[in-house]
């Protein structure tokens, strides 16, 4: 029961304080998950997040989905979904149309300008944590390679993410199948035969 109020409790948070869309609350998600309630450790957090990137739909909702499973498995994923889309649900009913009305109001033009720069450098934060996991990880050479060609792909020829996720993936897989026969080869080749008893 603890488990689905923590759940609740956490993704309500993420879903009222996430102001400016899924990738503004995806450090918001990761501060209850990872630092508050310890429900993953920061390397899992980065892999559900690379694998919820592949997938269709909002990021935010695919990782109150798999968080909430982890914790508590089909009851745990519906209580984190729910928790996390009806505050911003009902918020955005409420305020839609107060927004709409004053849009071209200075105060409503200054909130959403005094808010930007906490979105910019919570997102800053995060990119620096997952870009020195890559560096230990990848080594700097690999990890500033695949970066520049991410950043070309993406930004100046209009790549989706996903698709870029899902080929660093397959190459992943690939190397690391590639490296684990290999090294198979090398233990086979170099252990020592067996005398045949007499």
């Amino acid at each position: 029961m603890k488990s689905n109020l923590d759940l609740a409790v956490g993704f309500a948070r993420t879903g009222v304080t996430g102001y400016g869309g899924g990738p503004s609350t995806i450090p918001l998600i990761e501060y209850e998950a990872v630092k508050k309630y310890e429900w993953m450790t920061e390397d899992e957090f980065g892999q559900t997040l690379a694998l919820a990137n592949t997938l269709p739909g909002p990021i935010a909702t695919k990782m109150a989905a798999y968080i909430g499973y982890k914790v508590n498995g089909n009851l745990g994923a519906m209580v984190a979904i729910l928790a996390h889309i009806i505050p911003s649900l009902f918020g955005m009913l409420f305020m839609l149309g107060l927004l709409y009305k004053y849009r071209t109001s200075p105060i409503v033009g200054g909130m959403v300008q005094g808010v930007t720069p906490i979105i910019g450098i919570m997102l800053l934060e995060m990119a620096y944590k997952f870009a020195d996991k890559a560096r230990k990880g990848l080594g700097l050479p690999i990890a500033f390679g695949l970066g520049g060609v991410s950043l070309v792909l993406i930004q100046f020829l209009n790549l989706h993410p996903g698709i870029m996720i899902g080929a660093c993936l397959l190459g992943a897989f690939i190397v690391a199948v590639y490296k684990n026969r290999t090294k198979k080869v090398s233990e086979d080749m170099y252990e020592p035969r067996k005398e045949k008893s007499v």
